[in-house]
């Protein structure tokens, strides 16, 4: 299917790996021009070309941190009025136990998780709004919706990040913008891989070993990781013209691991 937006632009933020790459890919195989931003400046600019060479597109590669103001300049300076917006941004340690969370910590990971996002959605909708079409997506974490111990660094900044943005989505939607929120369980990242191989190492077993190991331990209905790729769709979807009556909504994607009715 057509999903109407060829010829657009999108910036997408956290884009050289994981969830944020596979969601510029689908977005860049819909004919959608990217402007990809992340702090590594090698492992972007080698998915920006990965990404360029496979579909065709215009792909401009910016590295730095859009969690700050230098970074943000940065990344809208080479696209000041995308028609796209999608952030994403490392994931914070796994297990940090909460009576070690220094005011210091909480700032850190609050700035990369609430206030930068939340900083691109403003800098940004006016010109949607104006424009009359707007498609912005926060790549978050389930554990935003359902909180976790072991998520202690991630859920909270990305639950106060999806309250404020579908509070946004109000104001917006009769002009065309509309704002939702991903929020991912288990996929089978650059982050994920890493994690569970140096666990496979230590214990002389597989990636693949650990995988399903955790599946089982977490209780995944799908019985195994996503694949990044089926996430990139779902984005690319939510991004499209055929989704404008889609708002202010928190999809959970997660292979059945949480229990819930909405």
């Amino acid at each position: 299917m057509d999903l109407g937006i060829k010829g657009r632009t999108a910036i997408v933020n956290g884009a050289s790996a994981g969830l944020g790459k596979a969601s510029a890919f689908a977005l860049a195989r819909e004919g959608v021009d990217l402007v990809i931003s992340a702090r590594g400046e090698n492992r972007l600019l080698a998915a920006a070309e990965e990404i360029k060479l496979a579909t065709g597109v215009s792909v401009t590669p910016v590295a730095g941190d859009h969690s700050t103001d230098d970074g943000r300049e940065r990344i809208l300076a080479a696209c000041p009025d995308p028609d796209i917006l999608v952030g994403t941004c490392s994931p914070p340690p796994w297990g940090f136990d909460f009576r070690e969370i220094t005011p210091d910590v909480w700032h850190q990971y609050l700035t990369e998780g609430l206030v930068g996002p939340a900083e691109f959605i403003r800098l940004t909708v006016d010109g949607m709004a104006e424009r009359k079409f707007g498609r912005i997506i926060n790549i978050a974490t389930g554990a935003a919706k359902f909180p976790s111990p072991a998520r202690m660094l991630s859920g909270p900044p990305r639950s106060a990040l999806a309250n404020y943005s579908v509070a946004v989505s109000k104001v917006v939607a009769a002009d065309g913008v509309t704002i939702n929120n991903l929020l991912p369980g288990f996929h089978h990242t650059a982050a994920a891989r890493q994690q569970f191989t140096a666990i496979a190492e230590k214990k002389g077993t597989t990636y693949e070993d650990e995988v399903a190991l955790a599946a089982d331990k977490y209780g995944i209905p799908a019985g195994e990781f996503g694949d990044p790729d089926d996430f990139g769709a779902v984005c690319a979807m939510l991004c499209s013209a055929r989704a404008g009556y889609i708002t202010g909504q928190s999809l959970i994607v997660d292979g059945g691991i949480t229990v819930g009715l909405f």
